[in-house]
């Protein structure tokens, strides 16, 4: 019983700080264009391992794969793209950790 009391009351914490956070009678919102595909775009079909420069625009600083949230790409090339990243590595084209990781 006293459980169910506890949950009670974080929810109604919960809902309370969630009013807080809302602006108070304004209908704000963001529109934002949906982003297309670079890839789909160009009609591009194959995305090749072997081009360095086109790879590292879709990887951070430290050496990591960018999300498909950030570069907008469909789930189809975002894949592709990752295999793409994943074998230039492999075979040395591209580093697995960025300058910033490596602390040269």
């Amino acid at each position: 019983m006293a459980e169910r009391e506890r949950y009670r009351d974080r929810d109604r914490d919960r809902d309370r700080d969630r009013d807080r956070r809302r602006p108070s009678d304004k209908k704000s919102f963001r529109f934002s264009r949906k982003r297309v595909c670079a890839f789909c775009v160009d009609r591009a079909n194959t995305l090749d391992y072997k081009d360095v420069p086109l790879l590292r625009q879709y990887i951070t600083g430290r050496g990591k794969i960018k999300p498909r949230r950030k570069t907008g790409l469909c789930a189809r090339h975002q894949r592709r793209l990752s295999a793409a990243i994943k074998r230039a590595r492999h075979i040395a084209l591209l580093p697995y950790t960025g300058e910033q990781a490596r602390g040269s």
